[in-house]
Formats: C-alpha cells, sequence, structure tokens
C-alpha cells in the first residue's frame, strides 16, 4: 500500500478537510468531467447529503461547493477572490468556470440539502449535475468526500472496495499493516522514515520530496504564528472568541519570574495546537494532517519538539513527516480518517498516532518503539465521537487537539521508555477504531445531532 506524504498531508483552506476541501475539490473534478465531454452545457445543479447536509452550513460546504464550480482549489485560494465570486454569482444566477460558457446557477434554488439518508456510498456524498438550456440533464455524477480532502466518484469508490487508500504494489516496501511495515524494517535495517522515502523517490526525486516537505512546515508553522497573533470573534454564530494569542502573551509574561509549573509545558502544547485550529475555524490557510479538523495536534507537537526539547534538529522535520506520514496512510487504509465515518477518533485520534510516531522516531525510537507509541496514542482516543456544536470546527474542535497533542507527548514518551514489545498492537488498535465506527450512531459522526452538540446551547 502506498499512500504519498504529499496526500496525507495537503495545503487547503478550513474549515474542514471533508466538507470544505473535498466539496470543492469534487467541483473542480466534475468542471474537468464537462470539459472533456462533447455537451454544452447552460445550467449546474448540486445537492449535498449525509453529513454534508446536516452540518454544510457550519463547514461552508454549500460555499466551497459554488467556488469549486467557479473554478477556485483549496491550494491556492484567495479569500477576497473568493468573496467577490460568491457575490457575484448570487447577484447573477450564474457561473463561468474557466475553460467553459457560462452557465445558469442560483446558489438558493440550484444548490440543495438533502437532510434524508446517506448516500449509499459513504456518510458525505453530493452529487453534481450539467443541464441544457431547458433544465434536462446532460451529465450527472457522485462523488464521496471520504476525509483529509479525498474525493472519489461513486465509481471509484465501488472499484476501491470502500473509502480506504488504493493499493499500489509497485513500491520497495509496500506495507499494507503495521506488522508488515515492522517485519519490513527488520528485514531491511532501514527506518519507517526511511522506507516511506524509498516509495516516495518512485515517483518523485529527492529534491522535490525535500522542497515538498520544506514547504508542508512553512505553511504549519506560519499557520501557528497567525494564530498566536489572531483577536476577535470567530465566525458563525457562536461566538467563540479567539483565545491562543492571550495564552501566548500570558506564558512569554511569565518567563523568568520563577512562577512557571513544570505541567505548563501543556499549555505551551494546547496554545500551538489551538492557534492552528482557530485559524482553521476562520477559513484561513492549514495542513491536513490528516485532515483540517485535527490539523493543529502534528503542529504543536513538532513547534513542542522545535523549540522545547533539547537536541532538537530541524534538520529532521522530514523523519517526522515521512514516518506521521506512514501512519496516517495505516489507519486511513484499514479504517478510516474521516469524522463522518468513523467519529472523531478518526480524526484527532489519527493524527495523535501520527504525532507520537513522528515524535518517537526523531527522538531515536526504533521502528517498534515508533510503532507502540502510535498504538498508545490511538488507543486512547478509541470511542471519541465528533458532535461539533452548530456544525462549527470549533466546539470542542479547538481544544481537542490541543489535548491530542498532550496525548501525542506522553505516548511518544511511554513507548520510549520501553522496548517496543507490548500487548496491543497498532494493527488491533486500527481494526478496533473502524468496528467502533461501524457500530457508532450516526448522531455522534459529524451530523451534530447528539453529544454536546444537542447538549450546548448555540446560539
Amino acid at each position: 500500500m502506498f499512500l504519498s506524504v504529499f496526500d496525507m498531508f495537503k495545503v487547503g483552506v478550513g474549515p474542514s478537510s471533508s466538507h470544505t476541501m473535498g466539496p470543492m475539490v469534487a467541483a473542480g473534478r466534475f468542471l474537468e468531467t464537462l470539459r472533456r465531454s462533447p455537451f454544452h452545457p447552460r445550467g449546474l445543479k448540486a445537492s449535498l447529503h449525509g453529513s454534508l447536509a446536516f452540518t454544510g452550513v457550519g463547514h461552508a460546504t454549500d460555499r466551497a461547493t459554488i467556488l469549486g464550480l467557479a473554478g477556485f482549489e483549496p491550494a491556492s485560494y484567495d479569500a477576497e477572490k473568493a468573496e467577490a465570486a460568491l457575490a457575484a454569482i448570487a447577484a447573477t444566477h450564474s457561473i463561468t468556470p474557466p475553460g467553459l460558457p457560462e452557465m445558469a446557477f442560483d446558489p438558493k434554488k440550484d444548490l440543495s440539502f438533502d437532510f434524508g439518508p446517506a448516500l449509499p456510498g459513504h456518510a458525505n456524498g453530493m452529487i453534481l449535475k450539467a443541464t441544457d438550456a431547458e433544465g434536462d440533464v446532460l451529465l450527472e455524477e457522485t462523488y464521496y468526500s471520504i476525509g483529509g480532502g479525498f474525493v472519489l466518484t461513486a465509481g471509484e469508490l465501488a472499484e476501491a472496495g470502500g473509502a480506504g487508500a488504493k493499493a499500489r504494489a509497485d513500491v520497495p516496501y509496500p506495507f499494507e499493516t503495521a506488522a508488515e511495515m515492522l517485519q519490513m524494517a527488520a528485514a531491511s535495517g532501514l527506518s519507517i522514515a526511511q522506507m516511506k522515502l524509498a516509495n516516495e523517490l518512485k515517483f518523485r526525486t529527492k529534491a522535490e520530496v525535500d522542497r515538498g516537505i520544506a514547504r508542508l512546515w512553512e505553511v504549519m508553522n506560519a499557520c501557528i504564528s497567525r494564530g498566536m497573533a489572531g483577536e476577535g470573534i470567530l465566525p458563525g454564530g457562536l461566538k467563540v472568541r479567539r483565545r491562543a494569542k492571550g495564552i501566548h502573551d500570558a506564558l512569554i509574561a511569565e518567563r523568568g519570574l520563577n512562577l512557571t509549573a513544570p505541567h505548563t509545558i501543556n499549555d505551551w502544547m494546547s496554545l500551538y495546537a489551538m492557534a492552528v485550529n482557530e485559524e482553521n475555524a476562520a477559513g484561513g490557510q492549514v495542513v491536513t494532517a490528516p485532515t483540517n479538523g485535527a490539523a493543529g495536534v502534528l503542529p504543536a507537537v513538532i513547534r513542542y519538539w522545535l523549540d522545547h526539547v533539547p537536541g532538537a534538529n530541524p534538520a529532521r522535520l522530514g523523519e517526522f513527516l515521512l514516518t506521521a506520514a506512514a501512519i496516517g496512510g495505516l489507519c486511513k487504509h484499514n479504517a478510516s480518517i474521516s469524522g463522518a465515518e468513523c467519529g472523531c477518533q478518526a480524526e484527532v485520534g489519527s493524527a495523535a498516532a501520527m504525532s507520537a510516531a513522528g515524535l518517537a522516531a526523531v527522538l531515536g525510537g526504533t521502528p517498534m518503539q515508533v510503532e507502540n507509541a502510535a498504538e498508545i496514542a490511538l488507543e486512547h482516543h478509541l470511542g471519541m465521537t465528533c458532535d461539533p456544536v452548530k456544525g462549527l470546527v470549533q466546539v470542542p474542535c479547538i481544544e481537542r487537539n490541543g489535548l491530542g497533542a498532550i496525548k501525542a507527548v506522553s505516548a511518544a514518551s511511554l513507548a520510549l521508555r520501553g522496548d517496543g514489545v507490548h500487548l496491543v498492537s497498532l494493527d488491533a488498535c486500527i481494526e478496533t477504531m473502524r468496528q467502533t465506527g461501524h457500530d457508532m450512531h450516526e448522531k455522534y459522526k459529524e451530523t451534530s445531532l447528539g453529544g454536546l452538540a444537542v447538549n450546548v446551547p448555540n446560539c
């Protein structure tokens, strides 16, 4: 199994990888299909289903779909241009995507939310249609946003046998389970990161990998910095106040006053994670890690390592991210990274496992210790529901990333205190996550119909 580090970590836009980035990507794919078709469309229609409908407004799914149909892409998203495009579409009731004719599209009539049962393939489904001048359908496609910004058509999903990562055997180390990963590491004498890099080099040069990894950390770190400087109220109606700047200012003021308790390091980790997720909630630029809703965990652990761990070497960032991507690929391939499919255990739980593995690796852990770190972090997120209040990626998501980072660091530390031998394997933990997600009631899987979402006043 091969899933690139650049598939697992993607530069995009908040607040959600599955509900914002995914629909934007799906709309872009639909435009490409239209450009290759013999049809001459005169109108567009979109319908959102399952979790995309229930929490679509809070996750800006409607906006993302419209912008995707207008030609916007997550990696190059420009907020100012997006607002201008949305205003023009609302005023003219038309969209003119690059390379296609002007087409009728009234956001209030041509984009609908279907609150009935989800589409059969996945909890995050959407249907896009192109029509002729009379409104008859010329082309129709069903897309599923399966988490982390990954999108499959209904046909692709059926061909893949589900929402897991597509297997590719044309790499030197095609491990599909953690057990296979450890066996290959033992046989080759390589670390998990070295095996992952060897797989990456089948498709790009070492220089391209290095540049790509540097770019990922550049965006992650810039997101932390923006979040620690941002002030005000987050959009969406909950009136959640940004807290990262205040926490950062207080921590800086306490330095040198001999007032800092040892546990204050947890505040630094929470600060870094919350800064990212406040930026995400505001619709800013983030990196999926593996999703937007869990985007703060891994950057927070990296910043903790770089800023607070003696001997941390930025030159080993690639080792951290390659190791983390290997673990994230196992979670996605054998279970899910989608909150709408398996709850928040699949998002923050997977992020914590990835982060723990990356940290254990750069702190000198063996492959067995790295696998143990990932297992510990994931095991203690099992059963976690996804219940965003008002469908917004704010409560409990922002603080949850901070606690995910703390768990990740604790998991790495515990694993490094042992020799890598442990009772519960990472494979067993990932399979448990899959089974738990399957058994979890739909109201706890990113529908905002249960949990905190119905027990916290949201207006």
